[in-house]
């Protein structure tokens, strides 16, 4: 499973006009599922995501964590970023979960998330969704559970 991670000022993600998911500063996460993942990368994930510290300590070093800054967190999915781009131009998709699978473990994902961090908020699987964001840094991050 992977976590494209953005520390951010705010963010929100909207379908049809209306907002589905809005957070004040902390992560807004991108999240791929490849066939081979399961529940356990899921709450891996967030497990990681809950404590990844890339928020500034006193002296400004990244060394607080989503837990330590009790800050929000946006779970958007995005199956493009499974895509298999190692060639030509156009990205390739078997290296992607199906869409069953994928939304069963994005929604495994946000149970997990929203259990163990109650400020979770969620972008729509599937939709055509608009996310709007201000990046703080900008910092993002690639995660990985496997």
């Amino acid at each position: 499973m992977i976590g494209l991670l953005q520390r951010v000022r705010r963010a929100a993600v909207t379908v049809d006009g209306s907002c589905k998911g809005e957070i004040g500063p902390g992560l807004l996460v991108l999240v791929g599922v490849r066939p081979e993942d399961g529940p356990a990368q899921a709450e891996r994930l967030v497990e990681r995501l809950l404590g990844y510290r890339v928020f500034a300590d006193g002296d400004g070093r990244m060394n607080r964590s989503l837990r330590d800054t009790g800050g929000g967190l946006l779970l958007v999915p995005q199956f493009t970023l499974a895509a298999d781009t190692r060639q030509g131009s156009r990205p390739g998709f078997s290296t992607a979960a199906a869409p069953g699978h994928a939304r069963a473990l994005f929604d495994h994902l946000a149970t997990t998330a929203q259990r163990e961090w109650p400020g979770t908020r969620t972008g729509v699987f599937g939709a055509d969704m608009q996310v709007e964001l201000v990046n703080d840094g900008p910092v993002t991050f690639w995660l990985e559970a496997r």
